[in-house]
């Protein structure tokens, strides 16, 4: 039998993308602040909304509503939108049940420690390219900005 292998490539302002980008830009400011932060970051849009939700344990102090606003605007959203648009946040602190079992770098053997919820990633950033993508699944961006430009 024979198997393929499909993936998707969206380019910014993208809901997709845009929703990665948050998670992203949350990810960075608690780590910013807190190097052992353990951040589980999810976001989720719809039409004049973004929420951002999760289960992030950090010292940090961190403005998410600012950085949704900000990420935002970063990517070519109009002011007047960002500004008007609503933004839901609901973060906890990780569950001690998931923190029992993926804590513990330093006291436990690796084959000790879990992956939090078990999480599927598939893809990359990397400096292989100029689009920061897998060397294999380069052309979609290149490709959408040349077409649509």
């Amino acid at each position: 039998m024979e198997t393929f292998l499909f993936s998707k490539s969206v380019n910014e302002g993208h809901p997709d993308m845009l929703c990665d980008t948050i998670s992203d830009a949350v990810l960075d400011a608690c780590l910013e602040q807190d190097r052992d932060g353990k951040v589980d970051c999810k976001t989720c849009t719809k039409t004049n909304m973004v929420m951002v939700f999760g289960e992030i344990t950090t010292k940090a102090k961190v403005d998410y509503e600012k950085i949704v606003r900000d990420t935002c605007r970063s990517i070519g959203f109009v002011s007047d939108d960002v500004d008007q648009c609503k933004v839901l946040v609901n973060i906890e602190q990780q569950s001690p049940t998931i923190a029992q079992g993926v804590h513990g770098h330093l006291t436990k053997r690796p084959e000790e420690i879990g992956a939090g919820d078990q999480g599927h990633i598939f893809g990359y950033a990397t400096d292989e390219t100029p689009e920061f993508v897998a060397y294999r699944d380069p052309k979609p961006p290149t490709f959408f900005v040349t077409f649509m430009g």
